[in-house]
């Protein structure tokens, strides 16, 4: 059966057509993605990364710029544990919930917010939110704009944390982690192809895949056998990777060695077990 016709593009803000983005041959051959404006109007930050030696000390200077510019908590302590001293911090949407709701569930609210922030600064509407998106009159589709925009997620710049969040991890990746490669090979565990869309096939173990908008991936093989029956293989242009959780030291459930990748068109080997 044919694919169906790709979603149409958005605008974007890296200064780069849409199309070309989600295409393959960008994959094969990526160049350099910046959001427009954000490491230049968070210079503080990025002098703080320069001195870096470490992730831990990158880390550490990130989190400090995030609770400063956003008034983020990232204390261990429980909100009972505040309530039961009379005191409740008011909420602060935080970048973190995102990446922890989307762990639970990638078609959830939070799952919504990360999706609609790739289309905003990408212009790559996803393919698949709870069930496939074929056009844009589709429930699912309408799920995904509903659940996107949901005031809660709104409330202290949560598109601004997620911009920062991009540019940290891409400088990491370029400067602390690998600083001599364009791509990283990923692994992807599925029962299914019903979140991606066949392009083509050009045998049995390798295929063309439009892969939703943005997609969870591992470096750990081990890790995917865990999560299907057949295991995606793909090599991930770095300019691709919104965040891994090995880049923050307060990330739970490091061990997954998740990445969340930027969707589009990528070559893809295919395993089944």
């Amino acid at each position: 059966m044919a694919p169906p016709a790709s979603l149409p593009y958005g605008t974007n803000l890296v200064g780069r057509p849409t199309g070309l983005i989600a295409s393959v041959d960008y994959n094969d051959a990526p160049s350099v993605l910046h959001i427009s404006g954000v490491r230049e109007m968070n210079a503080p930050l990025f002098e703080m990364l320069a001195v870096a030696e470490s992730i831990e000390d990158a880390s550490d200077a990130f989190l400090k710029y995030m609770v400063a510019v956003f008034g983020l908590d990232f204390a261990q302590k429980s909100d009972e544990a505040r309530e039961s001293h009379g005191f409740r911090r008011p909420f602060r949407s935080s970048f973190l919930r995102l990446l922890i709701g989307w762990g639970y569930d990638s078609s959830s609210p939070e799952a919504a917010v990360l999706k609609g922030w790739v289309e905003s600064r990408f212009g790559l509407l996803p393919s698949y939110h709870g069930a496939p998106i074929e056009n844009l009159s589709d429930q699912s589709f309408l799920t995904y704009v509903e659940e996107r925009m949901a005031s809660g997620f709104h409330t202290n710049s949560i598109f601004s944390q997620l911009d920062l969040l991009y540019e940290y991890a891409q400088w990491l990746l370029a400067n602390l982690v690998y600083p001599e490669e364009s791509h990283l090979r990923l692994y992807r565990g599925v029962d299914g192809f019903h979140e991606h869309h066949v392009v083509s096939r050009f045998d049995k173990h390798h295929f063309i895949l439009r892969l939703n908008s943005l997609s969870s991936f591992t470096s750990d093989r081990w890790v995917a056998d865990c999560f299907g029956h057949t295991i995606l293989t793909v090599d991930v242009p770095l300019t691709k990777i919104l965040f891994s959780n090995t880049l923050l030291a307060c990330f739970p459930l490091r061990s997954e060695r998740e990445f969340w990748v930027i969707g589009g068109d990528y070559r893809v080997s295919v395993e089944r077990k």
